[in-house]
């Protein structure tokens, strides 16, 4: 006996058409056995069937998402590309604005940070909006919390030395160890960990925060690129077929 998962006997409903469900309801118990020997015969001598049925569902689900995600982010544009507070870099009049949700903690946010550069270096028109998004921790919301006072105190050129920095740092996130790095590139230390707690830098967060969950956005990096969610690492090279694309389309 052929047992099938779930997904597969979703897929093999997928060929039926309405005439044929309605037809099985209606069969006698010997029809209906004899339907389902008709079909278990034709799937052992067409296995490949059910592969194509399985990659169809999933085309349609991939589509389906798609869609939504579409939908997600139109229906959160302003928060995402004007949100008055997050950093924005790159050429900041671009025609194609990449948005990125970060973790100074995450692997692959580091793994992704050399191309995100090799794109903004490649293009030059591209408006890069980062997103404190701190879920790994203490470590990760000392982190941010340290580069959006930054940003408070000394501006926007400060911030991006920092976020740069914070994005190679290891250890532990400690007063100490921020204040060193706030020193080495001639900031206020003091200013910036007085800032760190305040409630401007926790609002920006909780902002953030409330604007991932409405994109259903649960890790990082996730980008938006114009009008499409991209959950997890690209390199730079798929980053700039999309681009292309976009400009395109």
């Amino acid at each position: 006996m052929i047992r099938f998962a779930a997904p597969a006997l979703t897929a093999l409903a997928l060929v039926a058409s309405p005439v044929a469900a309605a037809d099985l309801a209606a069969m006698t118990d010997t029809e209906r056995e004899a339907f389902r020997a008709e079909v278990r015969a034709y799937l052992l001598d067409n296995p490949e069937v059910i592969i194509e049925a399985v990659n169809l569902l999933e085309e349609r689900k991939a589509q389906a998402q798609v869609q939504t995600d579409q939908a997600l982010v139109q229906a959160n544009a302003d928060a995402l590309f004007n949100d008055g507070f997050s950093w924005v870099g790159g050429n900041p009049d671009g025609d194609i604005t990449l948005v990125e949700f970060m973790d100074y903690r995450c692997g692959y946010c580091r793994k992704a940070k050399p191309e995100v550069a090799k794109l903004l270096a490649n293009d030059g028109n591209i408006r890069l909006i980062i997103k404190e998004f701190p879920i790994l921790g203490e470590a990760s919301m000392i982190s941010s919390r340290f580069a959006i006072a930054t940003r408070h105190v000394a501006g926007d050129e400060a911030y991006g030395q920092v976020h740069d920095a914070l994005m190679d740092m290891g250890g532990d996130m400690t007063d100490v160890t921020l204040r060193r790095l706030a020193d080495g590139l001639g900031l206020d230390s003091d200013a910036i960990l007085a800032k760190m707690d305040s409630a401007e830098v926790s609002a920006e967060i909780a902002s953030t925060r409330e604007l991932a969950q409405r994109l259903q956005i649960s890790g990082t990096p996730t980008f938006v690129l114009q009008d499409e969610l991209l959950r997890g690492f690209l390199p730079a090279d798929q980053l700039e077929l999309i681009v292309a694309d976009k400009r395109d389309g």
